[in-house]
Order: structure tokens, then C-alpha cells, then sequence
């Protein structure tokens, strides 16, 4: 039996028009090949950190900070953002918005114990870890902690207008911070960091040095309140010589591993070309990292304080021209291009970034 042609008319224009549809529906999904637009938290476990940003675009004249939630849609172009590889950049200018009680800028994570519980305070012990020590220590949000990072460092200021400042052409890439309390009568609180990891490169040197800081737990005011030095690869802020082939170049990678474990802090920093290195700190004497006693400093060292991790870019090389020992003078136009353009800002990549409980240390 033949049909009638307008039938088949009919029959063959709703085919087509299927293949049409079906075709366009194919040629708008995306292919292996197309690049799908990630961000940080796609690749990285971002669910315990908020971020704090160079720049101020909510205009409240205080640095952008994104919450753990706001993070885990979140990257920048500039300033937090993954590569081609699927690393996570880091960067800040030398010259922005900083922080309330610092002259430095930086693209940088703040651990979060609480996650995306905001009902929970900040400040508050379940957001932040305490040392086995501290009274109280059971109701924190932890007791120690482990950070663990792989990174390469692709730049520091190659300016500054006082080289001679001991911070100067030099990123901080990982903490450890304490809360600042309301009440200091407990001689804790006083918002210190037993722990920065510093890269540090002069623009003249072939290689830059990475070296640690652990800050005497002293208030403000306190003229012995200072930040000592220990060498990991190359030097020190103290030395300016040139650490060649003992120094790490921008762009080769290293790790380093923060284990607070009960109440001692156990440092390892690895390089495939340098080797291990490591330090133990107890955190609840005035014992330092070489053993020996250290009569200015207080002497349950942060046995006392609410602590968290930090980790990222905070660029140490401060426009400030105010006299003191943190003020570099470094120069910065504060528009990201130009002084991305004329080297006036630090970079780092991390490959690897972790954080969680502590571990027993290796007995060697």
C-alpha cells in the first residue's frame, strides 16, 4: 500500500527536523578537549579555610575575605587561581588593602575548623586547636594539627626601598598563628605566631633561601618580643650573602610538613636536589629548637593559646615608609598590572596543600 505524498512530505520534515535538533544538542556539549573552567576547591581540599585577598571590592575598607562556602565556587584571575598544571596560585602585590593590625598584603588561607558552621565564633575554641597542655584543650576543635605543602616560590619583590629591612624581598608561605584574646592576664593572647616559613631571595642572587621564624609568645609592647631565625635551605634574614647552590632558585619546588603533635611541634622541609631537613620546638617551654633555654621568652611558650594554620602568598615586602623593623618601603602603584609588570609583587604555586589531625612523629 503507497502512502499519499503529503504523508510522506510530513514523515520526512519530522525526521529531519529530529536529526537537526539531535545534531545541535551534540555540537553544544562540551568535548574532552574543551577546557572546563575550574576553581580552586575543584582540585584542592578547601572545605576547613577561608581566604583573605588583596583588594577591596566590597569597598568596607577592609581586605576581601571569602568564607569556606563562598570558596568552594570561588578563584581570581589575578590574585588565587588554578593553572594549566591544576596548582594553585597565589599572589599579592606589594602595595593594597592589608589587614588591620599589619602593613603587608597577601592572597592567603585561614584554617576553619568550624567549615561552614558560622554559629560558630572565629575566636571560639571549636573553630580553632590548642596544645594537649592548655586546660580546656579537650573542648577545642582540635588538639595539634598536621600542614602539610609542596610549592614552588615564582617571585618576590625585586624592589625595595630599604634593602637593609630584614623582611624585605621575601613571601611568607605557611603559619602557624594564635588568637588574639580580649584579656591578656593569663600572659597568652597576645596574637603571635610560633611558626612562619619564609622564602627569601635578593634580587642580585642566584638562589633564595628558605629559613622559619618562631616569634617570642611576649605582649606588644615587650621590647624582648621578637622573631628568632633558623636556617632550612640557605641562610637566614641575617645573612645576605648569596646561598647558591645551597639555596632553592624561584620555580623549584620544596615541602614542608607542620606536625603539632600533644605539645611539641615537629618541622620537616624536603627538596628532591637538597634533601631533609628538621626541627622540633616544644610549644609549651621556653626550650628552643637547639635545645636550649631561652630566658626571655615566656616560659610555657604558647602553651596557653588558641592556635590555627595559615598558608599561601603574605608578602613580606611592606610599602610602608614608617620607620621599624618591619617597613621596607617597597614600591607599588597599587594597580595589579603595573606592578606585576615592574616585579613589585610574590608569587607562589602549591602542587600539594593539606591540613588536618597530627600524626606520632618518626622516631629516627
Amino acid at each position: 500500500m503507497k502512502l499519499p505524498v503529503k504523508s510522506l512530505l510530513f514523515t520526512y520534515t519530522v525526521l529531519y527536523m529530529c536529526f537537526v535538533m539531535h545534531t545541535s544538542a551534540i555540537a553544544e556539549m562540551p568535548s574532552e578537549n574543551q577546557d572546563i573552567q575550574l576553581v580552586p576547591a575543584d582540585k584542592f581540599n578547601l572545605t576547613q579555610w577561608n581566604i583573605t585577598l588583596p583588594m577591596d571590592e566590597n569597598r568596607d575598607g577592609k581586605p576581601d575575605t571569602k568564607t569556606v562556602q563562598q570558596l568552594q565556587k570561588y578563584s581570581h584571575p589575578d590574585y588565587f587561581y588554578l593553572n594549566e598544571d591544576n596548582h594553585l596560585v597565589f599572589a599579592a602585590p606589594n602595595k593594597a588593602i592589608t589587614t588591620k593590625n599589619s602593613t603587608n598584603t597577601r592572597s592567603e588561607l585561614r584554617e576553619m575548623l568550624r567549615g561552614t558552621n558560622s554559629r560558630l565564633s572565629t575566636k571560639g575554641g571549636a573553630n580553632n586547636w590548642a596544645v594537649e597542655a592548655r586546660k580546656g584543650a579537650d573542648e577545642y576543635g582540635r588538639v595539634g594539627g598536621r600542614l602539610e605543602a609542596t610549592l614552588k616560590v615564582d617571585h618576590v619583590s625585586i624592589n625595595a626601598g630599604r634593602p637593609e629591612v630584614k623582611p624585605a624581598y621575601s613571601v611568607v608561605i605557611g603559619q602557624i598563628h594564635a588568637v588574639k584574646y580580649d584579656n591578656t592576664s593569663s600572659g597568652f593572647g597576645y596574637g603571635n605566631e610560633p611558626l612562619k616559613i619564609y622564602y627569601k631571595k635578593w634580587p642580585e642572587h642566584e638562589t633564595g633561601s628558605v629559613f622559619w621564624t618562631y616569634e617570642r609568645n611576649l605582649a606588644q609592647d615587650d621590647a624582648k618580643r621578637t622573631d628568632i631565625s633558623y636556617p632550612v635551605f640557605g641562610y637566614t634574614w641575617d645573612d645576605a650573602r648569596d646561598p647558591g647552590v645551597k639555596g632553592v632558585p624561584l620555580g623549584e619546588e620544596f615541602s614542608y610538613t607542620v606536625n603539632v603533635h600533644r605539645n611539641t611541634m615537629y618541622l620537616t622541609f624536603e627538596s628532591e636536589r637538597l634533601g631533609r631537613v628538621t626541627y622540633t620546638k616544644s610549644l609549651v617551654s621556653n626550650v628552643d629548637a637547639y635545645g636550649e633555654v631561652d630566658d626571655a621568652d615566656n616560659p610555657y611558650s604558647y602553651g596557653g593559646d588558641s592556635l590555627y594554620f595559615k598558608a599561601g602568598a603574605y608578602n613580606q615586602c611592606s610599602s610602608s615608609t614608617k620607620e621599624g623593623f618591619w617597613y621596607a618601603a617597597c614600591p607599588g602603584s597599587g594597580n595589579w598590572q603595573t606592578d606585576k609588570a615592574d616585579g613589585n609583587y610574590a608569587q607562589a604555586t602549591f602542587s600539594r596543600l593539606k591540613q588536618g589531625n597530627s600524626s606520632a612523629p618518626e622516631i629516627e
